[in-house]
């Protein structure tokens, strides 16, 4: 078929697109253009978004974003599903290898898809270190620990080094060019800027066959941009927005999410470690996997899974070495 039949057709079909939602929500041919254009293109999406993400995404009032809302939501249904239908979608679940077996095995068998796992701790612990790993490991074959996709990184400490990636990659017969050619990186400036590249990380997920998200670090940006205790709840209320987007990537995608988290000491602890995430609450209940890592001896660090839905906690060491994570 000739490229302009091709063309014709998409353009035919957009149309089509475009229609359906003037018709359905009672909107302006324009606004059901931009509804198309981002994406918010079907009732579903529409009824469980909110009235300032859609607000924001297609440059509208919120008075008129919630009333393109109710509209779809007077359309749809609540959907609820049996646990067979959640085992289902569970088997659905695929694991990136961490490069220690002794890790992976902490973790449930690797960094798993359709979940956020963060690791916590001091600097030197080894969080960029596994992040890194990541970046090599979920393009494997699957056969071999990996999801066979690119990944998207989002430095916000400048932290990135490719250098040390195709170090990894060379210990593993693999084409240094190839395996950075596969990792679309964009570095976060401040928070807000943190959220955009998030927030327009949508495109480039389908388009990259995206498989991995990481964000090195996911905090550092609010904690500079938030200081002090008056300004705690909108950075909260924020840092929940922006986790929430990235858990929803996870599971409308079947895609793993990594994030490293920093620490502080927490005055008020008298006994034990003192050291504590940052983040709060937010961050505790939506992460699905927390890990605090900390440094050892010589080139072993230890990992404690400290929250998992359904693992129990426990620790393990592995070592960071020249070629990437080993036991």
């Amino acid at each position: 078929m000739a490229k302009g039949e091709n063309a014709s057709k998409q353009e035919a079909s957009a149309a089509s697109e475009a229609d359906d939602l003037e018709a359905q929500l009672g909107v302006s041919r324009a606004t059901a253009e931009k509804l198309r254009e981002t994406h918010y293109d079907n009732l579903e999406t529409l009824a469980t978004c909110m009235p300032q993400e859609l607000a924001i995404a297609i440059e509208m009032s919120e008075d008129t974003a919630l009333k393109v809302i109710t509209a779809a939501r007077k359309q749809v249904e609540a959907s609820f599903e049996t646990g067979n239908a959640i085992m289902e979608q569970r088997l659905k679940i695929e694991k990136i290898t961490t490069g220690s077996e002794e890790l992976d095995k902490l973790i449930g068998g690797g960094i798993e898809t359709q979940a956020i796992t963060e690791a916590f701790g001091k600097f030197g612990s080894g969080k960029s270190q596994l992040g890194f790993q990541l970046c090599v490991t979920a393009q494997l074959p699957r056969e071999q620990g990996g999801l066979e996709g690119a990944v998207l990184f989002i430095d916000t400490e400048g932290t990135f080094r490719p250098e040390r990636i195709s170090q990894m990659a060379e210990a593993r017969d693999l084409d240094p060019a190839k395996i950075l050619s596969n990792i679309h990186v964009a570095q976060a400036m401040n928070s807000d800027h943190q959220m955009f590249l998030t927030e327009k990380a949508e495109n480039l997920i389908r388009e990259k066959k995206i498989r991995l998200i990481i964000v090195d670090s996911l905090t550092a940006t609010f904690r500079s941009d938030y200081l002090g205790r008056e300004m705690l709840n909108e950075r909260q209320h924020k840092l929940n927005k922006h986790i929430h987007l990235l858990l929803k990537y996870a599971r409308n995608n079947n895609l793993a999410i990594y994030v490293t988290n920093q620490v502080m000491d927490n005055p008020g602890m008298m006994f034990g470690d003192p050291t504590t995430p940052i983040g709060g609450h937010v961050l505790a209940h939506t992460s699905t996997y927390r890990l605090y890592l900390r440094r050892s001896k010589e080139d072993r660090r230890i990992a404690k899974l400290v929250d998992s839905p359904n693992l129990p906690d426990g620790e393990c060491v592995f070592r960071v070495t020249p070629d990437g994570l080993a036991d």
